[in-house]
């Protein structure tokens, strides 16, 4: 099954499937973002990241597999009367072409195996002092019942983290257990990765 099919059954459900807030981690992370740079939200689904940041003046590119997903960012950022560029791509066939701030992501589901270029991509898409933050399921998710993949390929370890980004100082790469409150999607006590990576 492709990304866009699997990501289009889940966000043709009527509703946000994980709400209208923006990731608890992402939003605590503010002091990091720099609104003179550009802003962009990963896998970023209905919107909820792209939006809060947009209302709050930065400069947001959403890239998403699903086009229903970002079909309901755009009604929801036309509610908010706020602007978000976006681009339907499956991640694994991005080719960067600009420079970032700020790049942030909440729970990609990125088979192991493709986690290596991606982040490679990230990293290079990084302006200098730009940061990469985002909150990830980890293996011990397997757990939990508050939401997340099934396939422990697609949850990450702190490994995965430390083992890339050699161009980068890793402010913050932790395994915590955390109570997520995100819609329907992530409801409960659930085993994430939290990670502030900034580009040197």
């Amino acid at each position: 099954m492709s990304q866009q099919h699997f990501w289009n059954e889940k966000f043709s459900r009527e509703g946000y499937l994980y709400g209208k807030r923006p990731n608890a981690f992402i939003e605590s992370c503010s002091n990091y973002f720099d609104r003179k740079k550009s802003f962009l939200c990963l896998g970023e689904g209905e919107g909820r990241n792209a939006i809060y940041f947009a209302k709050k003046g930065f400069d947001i590119t959403a890239l998403d597999a699903s086009d229903i997903g970002l079909k309901k960012l755009e009604e929801f950022a036309k509610y908010e009367s706020v602007h978000v560029k976006t681009k339907c791509i499956d991640l694994n066939k991005w080719n960067p072409s600009k420079k970032y701030g700020s790049i942030v992501a909440s729970y990609l589901h990125m088979h192991k195996d493709d986690r290596k270029p991606l982040f490679e991509k990230i990293e290079n898409s990084l302006e200098r002092d730009g940061v990469f933050i985002g909150e990830f399921f980890s293996t011990k998710q397997l757990n939990y019942s508050s939401g997340g993949p099934k396939d422990i390929d697609l949850l990450y370890t702190v490994d995965d983290f430390l083992d890339n980004f050699s161009m980068c100082k890793k402010i913050k790469v932790e395994e915590i257990l955390t109570n997520l409150d995100e819609g329907k999607g992530h409801q409960g006590k659930a085993s994430v990765i939290q990670v502030v990576i900034k580009k040197l």
